[in-house]
């Protein structure tokens, strides 16, 4: 059984409350128009309205344009390598399974070099929530093709337009064994976004929710069709996924009523491609979390930490004493 420490015991016994200022760090060096900087205000505000601790919260991410998420945000952040955001993650939860982890991860960084470790991170369903920002390109490094990337798109590594269909993030997930939350959201529509990363954040188990998000710098138009004509946005709601308001239902009037219970009807909607679904499309809480499964007696305090540091770093210690027996 883990003990709270006195500071966390002292802690709880305050009304804490927290601002938005709170977790902000910096100014965002995104383009202007890029949907990333919606998400850090959806999560920003996540943060804000749910209390979460900023000593308590991590946010990991890879390399790409959404990868800068953590230095924007004023909590613990760890800023991997290409592809290594979910497995960094994964470590984190399972040393400390008290903090609350986020990664934040793109289409490159995550549909790409990063495929496996998604592919388990969904199998392994720990309690982390997962925001792929996709926005169909690679941004950071100037326009390359990715995975997510439209047939024909034109771009720095396809000249002449890519020859492959687009890889589906939501068909790819709802495929692996243990998906336990699915959702998609769009850049442009906040209030929405708002209430799927609140739903994301309040399930228990891996949550993966892709963004289709804007690129204004390298791809401007691509998504104007759907931003200029609302009934492209297919919205899914139901007394198990989203409740739609009615300034949204005036705005979005092509609805869908899914429960997100059905994986088979989410499977159907994913594949789809004359609109996109926005909303939870598959939602299990009874699939069993790694980290319950394998958790360990006591949480990985820092002495504990610092124990373990020493006892490997022990095996290739020379003693004083060693050297001495050895001369002699």
């Amino acid at each position: 059984m883990n003990m709270m420490s006195a500071t966390e015991c002292l802690l709880q016994m305050c009304d804490e409350h927290f601002e938005l200022e709170d977790y902000q760090s910096g100014v965002p060096r995104w383009c202007t128009g890029c949907g990333d900087n919606a998400i850090l205000a959806a999560v920003q505000r996540l943060c804000r309205d749910e209390g979460l601790r900023p000593e308590k919260t991590v946010f990991v991410s890879g390399i790409g344009c959404s990868s800068r998420f953590p230095h924007y945000m004023k909590t613990y952040g760890f800023h991997g390598i290409h592809g290594r955001a979910l497995p960094v993650a994964e470590g984190v939860k399972m040393a400390r399974p008290d903090l609350t982890v986020f990664v934040n991860t793109g289409d490159g960084d995550c549909c790409s070099i990063g495929a496996a470790h998604w592919i388990h991170a969904i199998r392994y369903n720990m309690n982390i929530t997962v925001f792929l920002h996709d926005n169909q390109i690679y941004g950071l490094t100037k326009k390359q093709a990715s995975p997510t990337s439209p047939i024909g798109t034109k771009s720095n590594t396809t000249p002449r337009g890519s020859y492959l269909e687009a890889l589906n993030p939501l068909s790819v997930t709802l495929g692996v064994q243990n998906v336990s939350f699915v959702a998609q959201a769009v850049d442009w529509a906040p209030e929405i976004l708002f209430d799927i990363v609140k739903a994301a954040y309040h399930h228990k188990g891996l949550s993966f929710v892709r963004i289709v998000q804007r690129c204004p710098e390298w791809l401007p138009k691509m998504l104007d069709p759907w931003l200029h004509d609302p009934n492209k946005v297919q919205l899914l709601h139901h007394e198990n996924g989203l409740q739609v308001s009615a300034g949204m239902g005036r705005v979005y009037k092509n609805q869908l009523q899914h429960d997100p219970l059905d994986i088979d009807r989410a499977r159907e909607i994913a594949s789809s491609h004359e609109t996109i679904p926005v909303g939870i499309l598959y939602r299990n809480p009874e699939v069993p979390c790694y980290e319950d499964l394998r958790r360990p007696d006591t949480l990985r305090t820092p002495e504990l930490t610092r124990a373990g540091f020493n006892r490997e770093l022990d095996k290739y210690t020379v003693w004083p004493q060693d050297a001495k027996a050895k001369a002699a």
